[in-house]
């Protein structure tokens, strides 16, 4: 393979890798809270289809994002309303909001443009530009790959560490984890986990309708009906096996992105469309399995040393 092929493959992986850092970092915002986001494929749906629609329509991407962001927290505020007030289990609201969206944004398509495939043709979307970093680009091989991704991706980065400052260096981010950890110790002191819970699902779904608003007016220029083709439970997987690290779900993330983008380069030597079709998921599931039994060996690991360590101490007292 030439160095051309390679840098090409690795440009792929990461723009592939954005929308699932997204998803993973909002993941992470509600691990950190104690619960899990189940619902970031219905946040990344509503923003990718309300994005598209009204960039087209006021032809400003600004005033796009910021109604593809809004109607992403609009859903999120009746999700909280359903789990937290009206007491509906929260993993079954949320399955069921993702199957809504998926058909709600497939109507909202057919009854803005007639079409239930996709918007092109129909709205002429504004698409987030691609960036050339000025010093970057001029470095072999790193430029090449780092530099020319749309902005979008370089959103992602940055989110990375503000999601890890906000969680680990804020008083909202300690009020999130405490609630986390101990949402009853948290009560006792005057902390409403449900506020907190549903601050934190809010700034999950902000973070998630950048992931959908990539997909539509990023990556591509137009909605395409179930566009985000099951990122945002990968997304979820991420974070959950970097135990809510936002470092760690952003590189596993990118990790998931290299398994997309192996199969979209397998199509050069693979003809069987139902086989490329399952293989993220199976490359995706593999590395779930060994990441799990890695960190299951780790923890065994420090298991055995805090008991050796425990041990020690309890002869040298004797």
């Amino acid at each position: 393979m030439s160095i051309e092929y390679i840098e090409t493959f690795f440009f792929s992986a990461l723009r592939i890798a954005t929308p699932i850092m997204y998803v993973a970092l909002c993941a992470t915002i509600s691990l950190q809270g104690g619960l899990t986001n189940m619902a970031a494929e219905s946040m990344m749906l509503i923003s990718a289809v309300t994005g598209v629609i009204f960039s087209a329509l006021t032809q400003n991407l600004l005033l796009g994002i910021l109604a593809g962001a809004l109607s992403s927290v609009l859903i999120t505020l009746f999700l909280c309303f359903a789990a937290f007030i009206m007491k509906v289990d929260l993993y079954l609201m949320s399955i069921a909001l993702n199957t809504a969206m998926s058909g709600a944004t497939i109507y909202i398509m057919w009854v803005m443009t007639g079409n239930k495939a996709n918007t092109a043709g129909y709205f002429a979307s504004l698409q987030m530009p691609e960036v050339n970093i000025p010093i970057i680009q001029h470095i072999p091989f790193i430029g090449n790959i780092i530099s020319g991704q749309n902005g979008f991706t370089y959103i992602a980065i940055i989110m990375i560490f503000v999601v890890w400052f906000l969680i680990f260096r804020t008083k909202l981010g300690l009020r999130i984890r405490a609630v986390g950890q101990n949402p009853q110790a948290a009560e006792s002191v005057g902390i409403n986990p449900y506020k907190i819970y549903t601050i934190a699902f809010v700034m999950a779904s902000l973070i998630a309708s950048l992931g959908g608003m990539f997909l539509s007016m990023g990556y591509q220029n137009m909605f395409i009906r179930d566009m985000t083709g099951g990122k945002g439970f990968i997304g979820m997987a991420a974070a959950t096996i970097a135990n809510a690290s936002p470092i760690g779900a952003a590189l596993l993330a990118i990790v998931f992105g290299l398994a997309d983008a192996i199969t979209n380069y397998s199509k050069l030597y693979i003809t069987d469309s139902q086989f490329l079709s399952a293989m993220p998921y199976i490359i995706t599931t593999s590395l779930l399995f060994i990441l799990s039994y890695v960190r299951v060996k780790k923890n065994e690991s420090d298991m055995r040393k805090r008991k050796l360590a425990a041990l020690k101490a309890s002869e040298t007292q004797e």
